[in-house]
């Protein structure tokens, strides 16, 4: 029933947005016209369609959220063109991200006439170069730069901390970035989105950069955090309307701003974002725009594909949730990647559970990483769905505890007690479920039986995973877990023998897989949420500690950057001032969370005057 309600309630707003384009009230969507009530009618059937497709079931197969016409048109395209133009240099998402000149129709028409020869079909280097100049605009078309109005190259009171004037000038370069990666739906979008994979968006966004050109989900709480310490309040609270926007459209928000990601979410932070922005510029408003977006979102991470119940050795029952990307085909992005690999399983089941489970680690924000492997040395072993990540609970904890609190700030007192209650309950499941007493560490758990039709399942300490992630200490971050000074002790102890604390920052994992989500690479939110969970506990010690990290981080950030002359998306934590590597794509640069990690760094701990910035 809940996911109707979001229907009806989608339709209403489309409605709305139509009226409010006719009477010119809505200026970013002002030229949509007729075509914008046809466009998120559309929207509102794939709606309908997850509507119908969350309700529990054995296999999982049918929980699909469909994909577009023009997504399944660009990846015939994409795999074309990688037969034609050879690996070398390939990037698979830039094919997803062209936008059509013409419609739909003439496009593939023209496409399915050029001139094919050799079993595969190959079309000429030059033919295709032609007709993609010809039909297409480049990918980066339907963002346009925008100018921030908030922005000013040195705000009052920036960073007050740091006095060494070195280190000052590049924060200065930092904040600039800000510029840089300001983009805006282009009124191509909001004209015609049939003819692109860019999905339309009220409010300017923030990019993370390179080849992700679009707004990201959990990207955006570090790219918040980062602003409020540029002093941009008002960008901050654009990106919030963006997500909120997300939700009242789909039911949840997007892993990113793309046709082709409409099927799975994020690391869910939206909570978290509206949480710091109210903290510092006290928006009654944005909370009260915010909360049912938030309750929505709730209701969603807690749904039948995404909630488990595990019974402790007491009999009793813990509520936890899990990844689970509405998906069973290649991802767009990677078709040919995750096609191979999929080709290792002979059944089609087994092939749609692999996709799966790897667009599930993408949902997961690690993708990918031996977290998710039954065997971390093969990656056709991945089964993000069939795990208990601590993370992603900790981020529901922290949501249920934001909701109770904006409740209590708009005086709704049932709401704030329902989500106390939650929150303690799950509290109690993460502490219950994933706790390792030997370890001082909470762990993972994998579940011994991976659908979704069971109704409980029975802990075993056995199916806690035991090796040493970054993510066995994210509970830190929640000020919940500070109240026993003994266990804070315990798990920082832990920390610091654990071997993920290394000269340039925290890896995230011991493994050194070839996978970016795994050794040696360090990134930013994990630097964050760790440094700032230890800050918050109120330990001497554990202060020290956080900001004997901090310093390394930024370190290795500024010589990454005198080097290069850019922001890097993660980096190598055993050599100062490297950028990481691994993965299945090129390193990337620009980079909004790791902007903002740094500004934040910079912001709590400050740089002396007399402190070197050097490795």
């Amino acid at each position: 029933m809940y996911y109707v309600e979001i229907l009806k309630k989608n339709l209403v707003f489309f409605i709305y947005m139509y009226q409010s384009c006719r009477s010119n009230q809505l200026r970013p969507f002002r030229r949509l016209s007729k075509s914008l009530i046809f466009s998120l009618s559309l929207l509102s059937l794939a709606t309908m369609s997850l509507a119908t497709s969350l309700s529990p079931n054995c296999s999982g197969t049918d929980t699909v959220v469909a994909t577009t016409p023009l997504v399944t048109f660009l990846v015939r395209v994409q795999e074309t063109a990688l037969r034609t133009f050879g690996e070398e240099d390939f990037d698979p998402k830039l094919y997803v991200d062209l936008s059509l000149k013409f419609n739909l129709s003439k496009t593939q028409k023209a496409f399915d006439e050029l001139p094919r020869s050799g079993e595969n079909g190959t079309v000429s280097a030059e033919d295709l170069k032609v007709f993609i100049a010809t039909y297409f605009d480049d990918a980066e078309d339907d963002l346009v730069y925008y100018d921030p109005v908030d922005f000013v190259p040195e705000p009052e009171g920036f960073l007050p901390k740091v006095k060494n004037p070195e280190v000052r000038s590049w924060a200065l370069e930092v904040h600039a970035l800000w510029k840089k990666l300001s983009r805006k739906v282009s009124d191509g979008v909001l004209e015609h989105p049939e003819l692109h994979t860019l999905l339309p968006l009220p409010e300017p966004v923030v990019v993370p950069g390179s080849r992700f050109r679009e707004v990201y989900y959990w990207d955006s709480y570090w790219v918040i955090r980062g602003l409020l310490a540029s002093k941009m309040y008002e960008t901050a609270k654009a990106i919030v309307t963006n997500l909120i926007f997300h939700v009242d459209t789909y039911g949840y928000v997007l892993n990113g701003g793309r046709a082709y990601y409409t099927n799975r979410s994020q690391p869910p932070l939206l909570s978290a974002m509206v949480y710091e922005i109210y903290n510092r510029t006290c928006d009654v408003e944005l909370v009260r725009k915010a909360l049912p977006a938030l309750l929505k979102e709730h209701a969603f991470w807690n749904s039948e594909i995404h909630k488990v119940t595990i019974q402790d050795a007491q009999g009793c029952n813990h509520n936890l949730s899990r990844y689970y990307a509405m998906w069973n085909k290649p991802r767009p992005e990677s078709s040919r990647r995750d096609k191979e690999f999929a080709s290792k399983f002979l059944g089609n089941s087994e092939k749609q559970q692999f996709y799966r489970d790897v667009a599930s680690a993408a949902e997961s924000g690690w993708d990918f990483s031996t977290r998710w492997m039954r065997n971390t040395s093969e990656f056709s072993t991945t089964s993000t769905t069939s795990i208990l990540p601590v993370d992603l609970n900790v981020y529901i904890l922290k949501m249920e505890l934001d909701i109770a609190f904006f409740a209590n700030v708009l005086g709704n007192k049932s709401t704030m007690e329902s989500f106390l209650e939650a929150a303690e309950a799950r509290k109690n499941a993460i502490n219950s479920v994933f706790w390792n007493e030997e370890m001082g560490q909470w762990l993972d758990y994998r579940l011994t039986n991976g659908t979704i039709c069971t109704e409980s399942e029975t802990w075993q300490a056995c199916n806690q995973n035991q090796n040493a992630y970054a993510s066995n200490f994210i509970p830190l971050w929640i000020d919940l877990f500070h109240s026993d000074a003994a266990l804070v002790e315990n798990v920082m102890r832990s920390f610091q023998g654990s071997g993920l604390v290394h000269a340039a920052g925290i890896a995230t994992s011991l493994i050194n897989s070839g996978h970016q989500w795994d050794f040696p690479n360090g990134w930013p939110p994990i630097q964050h949420m760790i440094v700032e969970g230890l800050l918050r506990s109120g330990l001497k010690e554990a202060r020290s500690l956080a900001e004997d990290i901090a310093v390394r981080w930024i370190k290795t950030n500024y010589v990454g950057y005198k080097k290069t002359g850019a922001m890097h998306e993660k980096y190598n934590v055993q050599k100062c001032g490297e950028f990481g590597g691994g993965g299945f794509y090129k390193p990337q640069t620009g980079f909004g969370w790791s902007n903002g990690v740094v500004l934040t760094f910079l912001e709590e701990f400050g740089w002396p005057e007399d402190l070197g910035i050097g490795c």
